[in-house]
């Protein structure tokens, strides 16, 4: 098997002019980036806005695992096997964040024969959408710090700085951090930073429709308390435009292409934890009037993603998806059933048979939102066939359509089976159901989510969490969307628990508002938004050579 640089150099870039007007987009509605990336121009959003929506898929999967499900390399594929179907489909994906890039993950543009390209500029800086983020982020931080030292008209309380600074990088040295050190005038006061994926900018540019949506967004995010308790906010600031321009070509959705030229929208990239996870509601929306099928995703599992997804976008931008597809491997289900990382390429039923719950919790939060669901199953070389027997007979027995997805090693020919699969299961169309609606007590949401898709027991608050609830319930911020915090490793809020565990109590321990998108945010177990690097993290491994080969980025 090829390594996925030897895959990518074998592949034909196409001149990405070509492929946007192949897809209904015009040269002038464009802004080029090179020959190979390039954004599009609110224009083409107002020429299409009559055009009737196509068809969206929702790629999502099991509970993440150490090995690896390949929920990004399924989506790629699935898209390339629609369009050598005849089908018009086109995917929607979110970008790299640089800190998982350089850290565990290494590159999220897929792998194989299922990939996006340029993948090494995808990967790395891209057309700089994170980098305008970051400064947009850190320029509040400095205005907030220039106007305590300039006399402090707004009168804000430098112990209640709610704002933080962000990097593009997993750094948990910088996690709490002490400012404005410098000299006698400055006001030190303790700040940190988060990824930059974590910022709320990050989040409110996803959602947002147009740069008016953006502004209103802005303006109205809180960044501190001033001594009388009360919020001080970006437009209190005064700042709102200069973000504006800073964020103006950011908020243009991204092309790229895959390796078969097949068109990609990559655009914005929440952290699925503290955020949705979801690639920007514009994205989805011009590939929703382009094509008749539309696969997108959403981060980790189906408990965080694809529950943020539906529960979040879908509510917002007015969307109704058809169909969701849940990725699973042999490993990540045996690693379910309680078998260590390092036997997962033993072949072993009987783990298959404890870890196969997980999915099935899985597809019964889908049928919650009233979807039909097909199961990707993601082959390895590892498999046995009497461990794909069990599952392909186990789907029989469920009445579940499980495809075995070889997109990995055979490009769009690997995905037939899912391809077909997925066809027969979106018709006839359903109306998607949220499990809540906005308008609905905050404590209904929240118990909602934990009962209904973790299927926790108890929920634990904090005391001072409780209270601050019910003071938001009370106010303006009780139509906001519950955006759980929670370890992606496990349905609990514990990321050493796997499988389906039963009894268990959801913590939660801090809450925070995200009035840009529109958040309760509750952080549960031990979550964090700023990631630290492993002992080996990826940046030991990529490398380049004096010809601009880069090496070790996959």
């Amino acid at each position: 098997m090829l390594s996925d640089i030897e895959i990518i150099n074998q592949a034909q870039l196409v001149d990405m002019k070509r492929i946007a007007r192949r897809n209904g987009i015009k040269e002038d509605e464009l802004y080029l980036i090179g020959k190979h990336l390039a954004k599009v121009e609110f224009s083409a959003f107002e020429r299409l806005k009559d055009r009737k929506d196509g068809k969206l898929i929702l790629v999502s999967a099991i509970t993440p695992t150490p090995a690896g499900e390949g929920k990004s390399t399924t989506l790629i594929g699935l898209v390339d096997s629609l369009n050598k179907m005849g089908k018009k489909c086109i995917g929607a994906i979110r970008e790299p964040s640089l800190g998982p890039v350089f850290g565990v993950k290494g590159g999220a543009a897929g792998g194989g024969y299922a990939q996006l390209n340029p993948m090494v500029d995808m990967n790395l800086h891209f057309t700089g959408d994170l980098h305008a983020i970051t400064t947009a982020n850190n320029l509040v931080s400095a205005v907030i710090d220039n106007h305590l030292f300039q006399g402090n008209e707004l009168k804000i309380n430098p112990k209640k700085v709610t704002w933080k600074r962000c990097v593009d990088l997993n750094d948990r040295a910088l996690r709490k951090v002490m400012v404005a050190m410098e000299s006698k005038k400055e006001v030190p006061r303790e700040d940190g930073f988060n990824i930059t994926v974590a910022s709320e900018i990050m989040a409110s540019l996803c959602l947002s429709s147009n740069y008016h949506d953006l502004r209103e967004r802005l303006d109205r995010m809180i960044v501190a308390y001033n001594l009388d308790d009360q919020p001080v906010t970006i437009k209190d600031l005064g700042i709102t435009g200069s973000l504006l321009v800073l964020l103006k070509n950011a908020l243009k959705p991204n092309l790229i292409q895959t390796l078969e030229n097949n068109l990609f929208i990559c655009h914005g990239g929440p952290f699925a934890n503290i955020a949705h996870g979801c690639n920007s509601v514009l994205a989805t929306k011009l590939a929703l009037k382009l094509a008749d099928y539309v696969v997108t995703e959403a981060g980790f599992g189906v408990d965080l993603g694809a529950e943020k997804f539906l529960n979040i976008k879908c509510q917002e931008a007015k969307l109704n998806p058809s169909l969701v597809v849940i990725v699973a491997t042999v490993r990540a289900l045996k690693y379910h059933g309680g078998m260590a990382v390092a036997d997962l390429k033993t072949p072993n039923v009987e783990a298959l048979k404890k870890g196969i719950v997980n999915l099935e919790r899985h597809l019964e939060t889908i049928r919650k939102f009233n979807l039909p669901a097909v199961v990707a199953l993601n082959r390895f070389a590892s498999d046995s066939e009497e461990e794909l027997s069990f599952i392909m007979e186990w789907g029989k027995a469920h009445e579940v359509d499980v495809a075995l997805s070889e997109v990995f090693a055979k490009g769009s020919a690997g995905g037939e089976d899912l391809t077909n699969k997925v066809l027969k299961n979106m018709a006839p169309r359903r109306k998607y159901r949220p499990l809540y609606h906005i308008s609905e007590s905050l404590f209904t949401k929240i118990e909602r989510i934990c009962v209904e898709i973790y299927h926790a027991t108890n929920i634990e608050y904090a005391p001072e969490v409780f209270e601050q609830i019910s003071k938001y319930n009370q106010g303006p911020y009780h139509d906001f969307y519950v955006c759980m915090a929670k370890a992606q490793t496990s349905i609990t809020d514990n990321p050493k628990i796997v499988g389906v565990p039963k009894n268990h109590t959801i913590h939660i321990k801090e809450v925070r508002l995200a009035t840009g998108s529109k958040f309760l945010i509750c952080l549960t177990g031990t979550i964090m938004t700023m990631p630290g690097l492993n002992k080996e993290p990826q940046a030991k491994k990529i490398d380049m050579d004096d010809d601009g080969h880069i090496t070790g980025l996959m």
